[in-house]
């Protein structure tokens, strides 16, 4: 079974999706995951972004593993999991995830990872694009202020600077980018079920995550 759970950065996906996946007993796919490692790759290279040809060559050579079991994220055999998370990879992944060529590549190599069991999918376009006859589809969102401020405790955790106000304001660019991509845009598929977080607890939102899924599982119990 493949559950896809889409919406906007900073509603909670991951980590919703990575608790749904355990307490389903289904396997964790971080899709995101996957674009910020080859931006980092890119980067790292010192490619330029906007070559969309150089930047797929680079995608389809490079080896990217996700091990869901200690949530690590490798490029090559290199632990790259906190590295991918830095301001200046999210600040750069939007030209890699509007790469057409990059998006047919790691879709490509999704759908292979979902053909080994049951997985929680988590992404932008899981249920439009990469999984369109998935079972269960989910949108996840939230208001802008409260992904907002989620973001930047996330970032105190980590010890890393930020300001709300900055948080915000990049935010809100990339809500409207991630809505007018020409590629892979965020959007909720028809016949998914939304669910808005702003006032529910993380384990609020995990059982009424689960309860959509199992609905769908047993549909006439």
């Amino acid at each position: 079974m493949i559950v896809t759970i889409d919406g906007p950065a900073g509603a909670g996906k991951s980590s919703a999706s990575k608790l749904l996946a355990r307490e389903l007993g289904f396997r964790f796919l971080d899709t995101g995951a996957m674009y910020r490692a080859v931006t980092w790759a890119v980067m790292n290279e010192g490619l330029d972004l906007t070559n969309t040809t150089a930047v797929a060559k680079l995608a389809r050579r490079i080896r990217i593993e996700m091990d869901i079991e200690s949530d690590t994220v490798m490029v090559d055999g290199e632990d790259v999991t906190q590295q991918i998370r830095d301001p200046a990879v999210t600040k750069n992944v939007a030209p890699v995830a509007d790469n057409p060529l990059v998006r047919e590549i790691l879709v490509e190599l999704q759908r292979k990872i979902a053909q080994r069991g049951n997985f929680v999918c988590e992404g932008r376009d899981q249920g439009t694009v990469a999984f369109p006859d998935a079972e269960c589809k989910i949108f996840l969102t939230a208001s802008a202020e409260h992904r907002a401020r989620r973001r930047l405790l996330e970032l105190e955790a980590k010890n890393i600077p930020a300001d709300y106000s900055w948080i915000l304001h990049e935010q809100n660019i990339r809500d409207r980018g991630d809505q007018e991509r020409p590629v892979g845009r965020l959007r909720k598929a028809e016949d998914a079920i939304e669910v808005f977080t702003d006032d529910l607890s993380l384990r609020e939102v995990v059982a009424k995550l689960k309860e959509i899924v199992q609905s769908k599982m047993n549909p006439t119990s």
